[in-house]
């Protein structure tokens, strides 16, 4: 069995090792693969695994020995799931894994927010804290979460995880589940539509999948309905905002700022709407990207070849 890991560089960039795949089949890693390099280097491929490289419907249907597509993440937009149907193709992704480093990088996220360390750290190291006259200063308001109301749009895993660190810090949470949910045993907390929770939130974080429907729903609108001393995290996925709308929004104080882990073009360019927005915070995409997580993302993913293997695929995710 002939399998192909595409680009498998952030998955594993030297402390995640492919030894358990390994006993699957004959295993060629790529770093990373260009577009126009998919079919050279898949010809002979009956499984593919790849995280953001795209198999297009004429990629897939390009490839006769394919018989099973991996996804090494959560999110599966790019593969075109309709074109592996039709080939009878299961495509498997890989859920779970990441939950409490997202949910950790959310809060590191808004405690930047609320508590302004590394600026503080930076006052101190430069002398500022020699030259007061009092014990402490400090150069920003510090804001207190508990009280606050934290809106979750999305209530997975993640989403779940976010809500209860939340209440852990005192916060009511809102959450926004477009299919019903069990609410969790904490309170206070309520499910909400997804305007209430824009409206009344002061902390909204943003954990749903990324689909043709709600592309860019985060858009001028929406954002002129937050307070505007609310916070917008995004961890999900870059192309649920409108970034021009969220930069406009920032230089206009139409909100108190945000925080993305994401953006819609990834690595994000110079020529990005957001370049140079105030009170905006952006990390490269790696609330994901813990060992620990991505030792899970591999397990998984290993357990999805095994499943397909004996006959028996799971996590599928397109109708096969």
């Amino acid at each position: 069995m002939r399998i192909v890991i595409l680009d498998g560089y952030t998955v594993n960039p030297g402390d995640n090792p492919w030894t358990e795949l390994e006993k699957l089949g004959d295993l060629t890693v790529y770093d990373r693969t260009d577009q126009d390099e998919v079919l050279e280097r898949a010809a002979d491929a009956e499984i593919i695994l790849t995280n953001k490289t795209l198999l297009t419907a004429e990629i897939i249907n390009s490839l006769p020995k394919l018989s099973f597509i991996g996804v090494l993440a959560t999110g599966y937009n790019v593969v075109d799931l309709g074109a592996a149907a039709e080939r009878k193709i299961p495509v498997c992704n890989v859920p779970g894994y990441s939950p409490p480093s997202v949910a950790q990088h959310v809060f590191a996220l808004l405690l930047e927010f609320t508590n302004r360390v590394s600026m503080h750290d930076l006052a101190v190291k430069n002398g500022e804290w020699a030259t007061q006259e009092d014990f402490c200063f400090w150069k920003s308001p510090l804001l207190e979460l508990a009280g606050k109301k934290m809106g979750v749009v999305g209530f997975g895993g993640i989403g779940q995880m976010v809500g209860t660190i939340a209440h852990g810090f005192g916060m009511e949470v809102l959450a926004y589940a477009p299919r019903p949910k069990q609410a969790p045993p904490y309170a206070p907390f309520r499910f909400a539509g997804l305007e209430e929770l824009f409206r009344e939130a002061d902390v909204i974080s943003l954990h749903c999948p990324l689909t043709a429907d709600n592309e860019r729903f985060i858009n001028r609108d929406m954002l002129e309905s937050m307070k505007s001393t609310a916070i917008l995290i995004n961890t999900a996925r870059g192309p649920l905002i409108d970034e021009a709308a969220l930069a406009e929004a920032l230089c206009k104080g139409k909100i108190a700022g945000a925080a993305l882990d994401v953006v819609e073009e990834e690595p994000m360019l110079p020529g990005n709407p957001l370049s140079g927005a105030p009170n905006l915070i952006i990390t490269p995409h790696i609330a994901w990207a813990t060992l620990e997580a991505r030792s899970r993302l591999t397990s998984i993913m290993v357990g999805n070849v095994a499943s397909y293997l004996r006959g028996k695929p799971k996590n599928v995710v397109n109708g096969l």
